[in-house]
């Protein structure tokens, strides 16, 4: 499909349309799963930006690029609201703070040398591993008791950051399983993530829009690698329906639909490694 046929009126008004539908399946799958939106938002667009013909040179830069600003108000709103719940551990945050500053940085400068492939890559492998750990994580399972020392904190948080900037997704996806399995109780460890999310994803979006300018062969009403439609589109749809999965998650068996959702990340990430092998 040729730049000539994507600046149409038509076919804007289909990308319109499409990136609203992610915002909605994001936000409701996001509230159904108790996972950060990045996780839903990034393979949804990858297969998105891939049926529309987007150039591979830059699809994935733009699907983590926009996703990594979509996250910026959702993860303040979220980080607000487990704030006033009293389910934020500042000490555990400062303990893990530098550390994922660090790594966010190591992860904004890296992606402006790595090509499409490699992040497709970095995202097809932590999502296949996030999918099996849905699918057959065992209730009580626990790696420690508490955080490592300062070293293993640090080696933590920063991979913590660095990974989730080049995958675009929050501090969440990462953050909850692995505070959990060292048995820091569920709803801060949910918190932590929706604090880590602000701050990995506003360096991160900023990182991708500046190593994006000027780069042919992205989308329309792009900015940078960040796709401002796609911030329009999909922000305000992830935050009104966010409630409806939140209340959905009550009518319907949450562990079945956690497997479900590993069944769609594994099949996500074994169509990214099959396109990187042809």
């Amino acid at each position: 499909m040729d730049l000539l046929n994507q600046h149409s009126g038509l076919w804007l008004l289909g990308l319109a349309l499409a990136l609203l539908a992610t915002g909605v399946i994001a936000g409701i799958l996001a509230g159904l799963l108790g996972v950060g939106g990045g996780i839903v938002i990034v393979p949804v667009l990858y297969h998105l930006f891939t049926l529309l013909g987007i150039d591979e040179s830059v699809r994935m830069h733009v699907t983590v690029g926009t996703s990594l600003a979509t996250i910026i108000p959702t993860s303040i709103m979220s980080s607000r609201a487990h704030r006033k719940r009293g389910s934020l551990d500042l000490a555990l945050i400062k303990r893990l703070m530098p550390s994922v500053i660090v790594g966010v940085l190591a992860g904004s400068i890296a992606s402006r040398y790595l090509s499409g492939s490699v992040l497709t890559a970095v995202f097809a492998t932590v999502a296949l591993v996030v999918a099996l750990n849905m699918a057959f994580k065992r209730e009580g399972f626990a790696l420690a008791d508490g955080l490592p020392g300062p070293v293993g904190t640090s080696l933590l948080g920063g991979g913590i950051g660095g990974i989730s900037t080049l995958m675009g997704i929050g501090g969440g996806t990462l953050s909850v399983p692995i505070l959990n399995a060292l048995r820091v109780p569920m709803h801060t460890a949910v918190g932590t993530g929706a604090m880590l999310g602000m701050v990995i994803s506003f360096p991160g979006a900023l990182a991708f829009l500046i190593n994006g300018l000027g780069v042919a062969d992205r989308p329309p009403a792009s900015l940078g690698y960040v796709n401002l439609l796609g911030m329009a589109m999909i922000v305000p749809a992830t935050m009104a329906t966010t409630g409806w999965g939140a209340k959905l998650a009550h009518a319907i068996d949450a562990r079945r639909l956690r497997q479900v959702f590993a069944v769609f990340l594994a099949l996500t990430s074994l169509r990214m490694f099959y396109g990187l092998l042809h």
